[in-house]
């Protein structure tokens, strides 16, 4: 007769860590590593903060105070650099030394990674908010308490699919052609937000919210007005859920 014993009867009783216990240890090492890193810090904060000073104390834009023009479309830009950019360069270069590959050997499954980095970006765009947000204030921007909600649901869900989209492509190319891609990718959607949000004063146009670069930034305007841009949602929902489903599938350890 074979005697049963509990679970954790004996030591050691090794066993994969919890699902939270897992994305929460992999955030936190992610988050420290991109708050070390300078070049990465320039794209998604110093270039954002020198955006929203430059352009609303100048006469560039129209409107006597273009800092609530200005300020939705720099914190999209901030929250698009940490996550696309950021993370499609750190985690290619992560593939090409090996680091990543050590880190599968160890048993942590690739979703792990991925839903980690994404709670590490949004942790960091919680990091950018306050900082941006806080010059913005001093600018004179304001925002009716009603645009709390609709602001949180436009960050998480559009930093949320940036990162999905550099993990995209920082899981399946190599490093050198992530590095020249995303770098010219980045300054594309740059350009498209900045062309329709902040030349368009007010009116996208509907087709322009496929770029997801736009519909974040035209998200988070309406948003700081106390108004959810449910189609701007949409579109970032759908390329949040492609580019995940892709990651999770084609992501390579090396």
């Amino acid at each position: 007769m074979t005697q049963q014993f509990k679970s954790g009867s004996f030591t050691p009783d090794p066993a994969r860590a919890g699902m939270g216990a897992m994305i929460g240890s992999q955030a936190l090492i992610e988050a420290k590593l991109f708050l070390r890193h300078g070049e990465q810090q320039l794209l998604s904060l110093i270039i954002p903060l020198g955006l929203l000073i430059a352009l609303s104390l100048t006469t560039l834009l129209p409107g006597e105070k273009p800092v609530f023009t200005v300020f939705p479309f720099t914190l999209a830009v901030a929250g698009m650099s940490a996550g696309f950019t950021g993370q499609a360069i750190a985690v290619a270069f992560d593939r090409r030394y090996g680091a990543l590959k050590r880190i599968g050997a160890s048993g942590v499954p690739a979703w792990t990674i991925i839903f980690g980095k994404v709670v590490a970006v949004l942790g960091v765009a919680l990091v950018q908010t306050l900082i941006l947000g806080s010059v913005a204030l001093v600018l004179g921007w304001r925002m009716p308490l009603g645009g709390i909600v609709p602001t949180v649901l436009a960050m998480v869900l559009g930093v949320g699919t940036f990162t999905a989209i550099g993990l995209l492509l920082g899981g399946t190319l190599s490093s050198e052609v992530v590095l020249a891609v995303a770098n010219t990718a980045w300054f594309v959607l740059l350009g498209a937000a900045a062309y329709f949000v902040l030349r368009g004063g007010g009116t996208v146009p509907g087709y322009s919210l496929a770029i997801p670069s736009v519909a974040f930034a035209d998200a988070l305007r309406q948003a700081f007005h106390g108004t959810i841009a449910w189609l701007n949602l949409l579109s970032l929902a759908v390329w949040a859920a492609v580019s995940s489903a892709a990651a999770i599938r084609l992501f390579r350890f090396s």
